[in-house]
């Protein structure tokens, strides 16, 4: 490349771990090596810029479906799973980053991205699964690319919604008109190649989504309510569809470690008042209002954002292009991480051992191509709601649950277990379940509802 990459280039991962030191008792014993010592980055962020990346990649379209989610959960069931799975989540994602470094100790390397992360712990542990462990990182790839291109997908559709919503009393065209019209610019965004160039426009999506958001609380608190009585306890039937709705919303999982790899002072994320905390904390307690409050505005009749619920006006119409253009910012920020994902990891080694000299043209043109396939999976299926439940429970549950419980079970395997180490394994197991379950009974919804919505349609 022209310029030097942003992370460090890593050797390939074997099934086994690297030797470790051990004692008379043949225990392991950890190493003085720190990998966040030893980091060296061209354009690391700092505390702020991190949590400012942390808080757009979360406050997108997933919080302004949430009343929809609740109206599918019902009121009291949505408070109280949106702050569990908020916890879970939270503590996944930080079980995550920990597992991380101590593959990295493992490998003695300064940064591993989360497939190799993945290899190496599955090769720490048990025997059973260490012949898992190349296998395990092209799933967590596969994962993280169709998720991280599926939120992109997602966000294409909500742009040209919303503009459609404000376009329309001017001049109607299809939906799929303006997913063309701002696919251009979609493309030019997407070529800009550093976290720490996007952070400017990160900060100025949230400032943004903050404005909008209290907008849009004006509105459900003043605005004229729905009369229809509200659903306190919901249905199993709809629950798993707020699973993944409430899945997508709040694990940002490719994001956070893609923000994490790229601190400055690494040390500070995961501090019980640190980055990942606090951040949480402020998205979860965000979730849980605009959720109430929008389904108690509107109840049954939510819309896939709630933007497309609120009443006709210019201030209305601000909010939509306010959020329309933060969500904008947000699709490059997502669309870094299958960028790095199959550029790092797949074409540039390959390109590099071919000799060609036109690594940047290479990097563009898989920039402009990933831009293209969603843009054609949008126009494919323009079911925002719908998108939204598919992709957190089919991808969330396995990046954010079950792969986090593996890699903490595989990096803590002893060769004599304690107590302590015996109870950890008990609650990875409970988390890998969970995950799992959620996995299979989200996806199958979310599939099933969307074969429905165009059933009418065909029937036509």
């Amino acid at each position: 490349m022209d310029e030097k990459a942003e992370t460090v280039h890593l050797k390939p991962v074997s099934n086994t771990a690297s030797p470790s030191i051990t004692n008379n008792q043949g225990e392991e014993q950890e190493d003085d090596y720190d990998p966040h010592l030893h980091r060296q980055l061209d354009n690391p962020t700092n505390n702020m810029e991190t949590l400012v990346h942390l808080l757009k990649c979360s406050l997108g379209t997933g919080i302004l479906a949430m009343p929809q989610a609740f109206a599918r959960s019902g009121l009291v069931t949505g408070i109280v799973a949106t702050v569990l799975v908020g916890i879970l989540v939270t503590h996944c994602l930080q079980i995550l980053v920990r597992s991380q470094y101590a593959a990295c100790k493992r490998r003695r390397v300064p940064l591993l991205p989360y497939p190799e992360a993945a290899a190496t712990a599955l090769g720490c542990g048990p025997p059973a699964l260490r012949s898992l462990a190349r296998p395990a990182a092209l799933a967590v790839d596969i994962f993280l690319v169709v998720y991280q291109l599926g939120i992109c997908c997602v966000y294409i559709v909500f742009i040209a919604d919303n503009i459609k919503k404000v376009v329309d009393p001017y001049y109607t065209m299809a939906v799929e008109i303006h997913m063309l019209i701002i696919l251009g610019p979609l493309i030019a965004f997407n070529l800009i190649p550093s976290l720490k160039m996007l952070a400017p426009f990160s900060a100025l999506a949230n400032l943004m989504t903050f404005v909008g958001l209290g907008i849009i609380v004006y509105f459900l608190l003043t605005g004229e309510r729905s009369s229809q009585e509200l659903d306190l306890w919901g249905s199993p039937t709809t629950f798993p569809l707020f699973f993944g709705t409430i899945l997508f919303a709040l694990t940002a999982v490719g994001v956070v470690i893609a923000v994490e790899n790229n601190m400055k002072t690494p040390k500070a994320f995961g501090r019980p008042c640190g980055v990942l905390n606090l951040g949480m904390v402020i998205i979860v307690v965000l979730y849980v209002a605009i959720g109430a409050i929008g389904y108690v505005y509107c109840v049954s009749d939510c819309s896939d954002s709630i933007t497309l619920d609120l009443p006709k006006g210019p201030l209305a119409s601000s909010v939509i292009v306010m959020f329309a253009i933060a969500i904008f910012i947000s699709y490059g920020l997502h669309c870094y991480v299958p960028v790095e994902v199959l550029w790092k990891g797949y074409l540039l080694p390959r390109l590099e051992r071919s000799g060609s000299t036109r690594l940047r043209l290479w990097e563009y043109g898989l920039r402009i191509a990933l831009c293209l396939l969603t843009f054609v999976l949008a126009v494919s299926v323009p079911r925002l709601g719908l998108f939204i439940s598919l992709f957190g429970a089919l991808c969330l549950s396995a990046l954010g649950i079950c792969f986090p419980a593996l890699m903490e079970a595989c990096v803590s395997f002893p060769r004599r277990a304690s107590a302590a180490r015996r109870l950890l394994f008990l609650k990875d197991g409970l988390l890998f379940v969970i995950g799992l379950v959620g996995l299979v009974a989200g996806t199958y919804t979310a599939l099933l509802s969307i074969v429905r919505s165009f059933q009418p349609t065909a029937d036509a």
